[in-house]
């Protein structure tokens, strides 16, 4: 076996990947991971990314959700800042929330709720029409 996965979800899939475990050559690696984010938690991330680009001027603009979704990533995350390829430009590093389980999500909504609230943001239900 080159590769395989399995959500644990029962019994039987323990079972299953402990066969697995079992019968993999030595210096195979073996990786457990938290579940990843859940559409519905991805809906309401968006939800409130968007809120917050229609109703916050930030520095005398109004930006982009994923200008936002970068921001609170990189507050959350706290990240490094370095300087670009061109002269004057800098890059934050390690904001990729497509990794994050449902935890970090959870943590990150939860920041973009609190920065809201601090601002008059009233913030929709993701299952809104917009």
């Amino acid at each position: 076996m080159s590769r395989a996965a399995i959500i644990i979800k029962s019994e039987d899939d323990r079972r299953k990947a402990d066969g697995w475990l079992q019968s993999a050559a030595l210096g195979t690696r073996v990786e457990f991971r938290a579940t990843k984010r859940t559409i519905p938690q991805n809906s309401k991330l968006w939800t409130c990314l968007t809120d917050i680009s229609e109703q916050v001027e930030w520095y005398g603009q109004y930006l982009a959700p994923g200008d936002w979704k970068d921001i609170f990533t990189a507050s959350l995350r706290q990240a490094r800042v370095v300087p670009g390829i061109d002269p004057g430009s800098f890059v934050l590093l390690g904001l990729h929330t497509s990794e994050m389980d449902k935890e970090e999500l959870a943590m990150l909504i939860e920041l973009i709720y609190a920065f809201g609230t601090e601002r008059g943001v009233i913030f929709h239900d993701a299952m809104e029409a917009r």
